[in-house]
């Protein structure tokens, strides 16, 4: 089969769910992953002969593809804050949200000019806030805590890819008030985290992709205590977070108000909402007085 030949097929069968815009994308992708070729051998080589077991690739991603399975865990990696990452289904893929709060926390830290920084990201996934933090930050010694054995074992690779040191911890949140395995008496400047916050009357809202392929343990809460992670956490870094430091926190859109009221239920200070480019409440910093 020819570049021209595959591209065609390629559209043929997923236009009807994803529109040939995205579909193109994911070609383009597949195309840099498995055959090394640029988009542009599209145009200036389209006779270029697919090998037969490449071709596979392109077929399993097509099966994979109409089963709405997102096109970052088919090439097993995704791209977050301009570094690499791998991803699987054990962890969210990492969003573009995200990536504006981390640019918060470098910016922040860049005003405040800090000459050496403790930071702990709780429900860290596949690493990528702790990994993007350690890579801008190089004076900080960054720790990063998950539930989960598998999500631990992949963020353990996305720090050696991207040739970072980050101190990894498996610990439930919701039955620590003191993380196991830290060096004692080690406290924080910079608490961050985006846990599950999707409530389960939002369901209905989120893509098929994300629904049936993403860990719903990152990411959906009960109806009835929507902000249970982060009570949680405001309870660890009322106890562990140093004085004057800061606390970040991703949130659900329509919880913006609710979040300020907890934050000051356990009398954080300067407390500032911030939305994402899309408008929409996304995140949030306190400070503890």
């Amino acid at each position: 089969m020819t570049l021209k030949a595959l591209q065609y097929y390629f559209h043929d069968q997923l236009d009807i769910i994803y529109g040939r815009d995205e579909v193109y994308s994911f070609f383009k992708l597949l195309l840099e992953q498995h055959l090394k070729l640029k988009p542009i051998e599209i145009t200036l080589n389209p006779d270029y002969n697919i090998p037969k077991n490449e071709q596979l690739h392109f077929d399993e991603a097509i099966f994979r593809l109409k089963k709405e399975e997102p096109i970052q865990y088919i090439l097993g990696q995704t791209e977050f804050f301009g570094f690499p990452f791998k991803v699987n289904p054990n962890t969210l893929i990492p969003r573009p949200e995200t990536e504006e709060l981390v640019k918060w926390i470098i910016d922040d830290q860049k005003k405040s000019n800090y000459p050496s920084t403790t930071i702990l990201d709780i429900g860290t996934g596949s690493g990528c806030i702790a990994v993007a933090l350690a890579k801008h930050l190089s004076k900080t010694n960054v720790y990063a805590v998950d539930v989960s054995t598998q999500a631990l074992m992949l963020a353990n690779e996305n720090a050696k890819l991207n040739d970072v040191d980050v101190y990894f911890i498996e610990a439930d949140i919701l039955t620590s008030t003191t993380i196991e395995l830290l060096p004692k008496s080690q406290k924080f400047d910079i608490i961050i985290s985006n846990p599950p916050y999707v409530r389960e009357l939002e369901k209905s809202s989120i893509k098929n992709n994300v629904l049936q392929h993403e860990p719903h343990l990152a990411l959906f809460v009960q109806n009835e205590d929507p902000l249970k992670f982060y009570k949680a956490i405001c309870k660890f870094a009322d106890l562990n977070l140093n004085k004057g430091g800061s606390l970040f926190f991703e949130i659900n859109q329509y919880l913006g108000t609710e979040m300020k009221q907890l934050l000051e239920s356990y009398r954080f200070e300067s407390i500032e909402l911030r939305k994402d480019l899309f408008g929409n409440d996304r995140m949030i910093k306190a400070i503890k007085p």
